[in-house]
């Protein structure tokens, strides 16, 4: 009986300890870090922006679901949003948020808080939209990637104008909801102006609005088109290519995807490389670096892309000096 007894508190007892292991277990193992991915575009379109931002925290030695898991916020172009969404990821207790999809990320996500580490990916100057006082030493809990596409208007123009000495009215789409609309447009203003362009101002923040707008041209022709940077635009890239072949307007877009997507002509620095950079910094704050101190990086390498096919779709030749300039060209 004596045995039997003990044997019964035995078992009893050990059945207890395996109860309470998992708890010591999990109080030894702190939870896993979480990435609160921030972004003003949808999902379904920025999947290969995504995994480029993936393939950066690779690179820093970090594997996704083994160190990190990524809680994702999308605005779906719906640029108010971004405010509640990055309180949302604060209240979530991430260890960094990734502000990416341009300045108004970054913005929402350094309202939220002045505690957690934010990289954010812009297209914007991170100085002149606020994001930071320095790009050398940006100091408190903010850093991350300028993808300067934004100051590249005149070098597009002039592209344009080197397509086609003709060109002589220029539509410039711009999206009045984006920070950066005001700049871009005066930008844009200055170098037609100098090279003697007529700038016909377009404006839509919405699939609608984008669609109105090239509806307008039926009134008031253009010789060509230039598309204002704005993450909401990249995301209706489909819609915007498709308006622009229909209506035979030769146009010069911020980013490769367009001219993959059957767009004309590109100049710009590679989205694809921001996100990774992204991904690296988010890395080397992991392994303990502050924010404040990893410089703000550049991009440094701008492409020109053209896609023949759509060239000879609009009727157009192009001519062998710029041939020669494009650094890719799709046919």
């Amino acid at each position: 009986m004596t045995i039997g007894i003990g044997r019964r508190e035995f078992l009893a007892g050990l059945g207890g300890g395996a109860a309470m292991w998992p708890l010591a277990a999990r109080a030894q193992h702190p939870a896993m870090p979480v990435i609160g991915f921030l972004n003003s575009r949808a999902a379904a379109e920025a999947a290969y922006l995504v995994a480029a931002f993936r393939q950066g925290l690779s690179e820093a030695g970090y594997s996704e679901g083994h160190d990190f898991s990524i809680e994702y916020r999308w605005a779906d172009g719906q640029y108010d949003r971004l405010p509640a969404l990055a309180a949302e990821l604060v209240q979530d207790h991430v260890a960094i948020i990734a502000a990416t999809g341009g300045a108004a990320s970054g913005l929402a996500a350094k309202a939220a808080t002045t505690a957690v580490p934010i990289v954010f990916t812009v297209g914007d100057d991170p100085v002149a939209t606020g994001l930071v006082t320095s790009l050398n030493r940006p100091g408190g809990n903010v850093t991350g990637v300028g993808v300067l596409s934004n100051q590249l208007g005149a070098k597009r123009l002039e592209l344009l104008h080197e397509l086609a000495g003709n060109i002589r009215a220029i539509a410039f789409l711009v999206n009045p909801s984006d920070s950066s609309s005001e700049m871009q447009l005066k930008d844009a203003s200055d170098a037609a102006h100098a090279l003697g362009m007529k700038l016909q101002v377009l404006k839509a923040s919405s699939p609608a609005e984008i669609d109105a707008a090239f509806a307008s041209l039926v009134d008031e022709p253009a010789d060509a088109l230039l598309l204002g940077v704005d993450p909401f635009y990249t995301s209706r890239r489909e819609q915007l290519v498709a308006l622009a072949t229909r209506h035979a307007l030769p146009t010069l877009y911020y980013y490769r995807e367009f001219v993959a997507a059957g767009g004309l002509m590109s100049y710009a620095p590679s989205l694809i490389d921001g996100y990774r950079q992204t991904g690296v910094y988010c890395g080397r704050i992991f392994k303990g670096e502050k924010p404040g101190d990893l410089p703000v990086m550049l991009s440094t390498k701008f492409e020109f892309v053209i896609n023949l096919k759509t060239a000879k779709t609009l009727g157009l030749t192009i001519p062998p000096p710029l041939l020669a300039a494009a650094d890719e060209v799709i046919e």
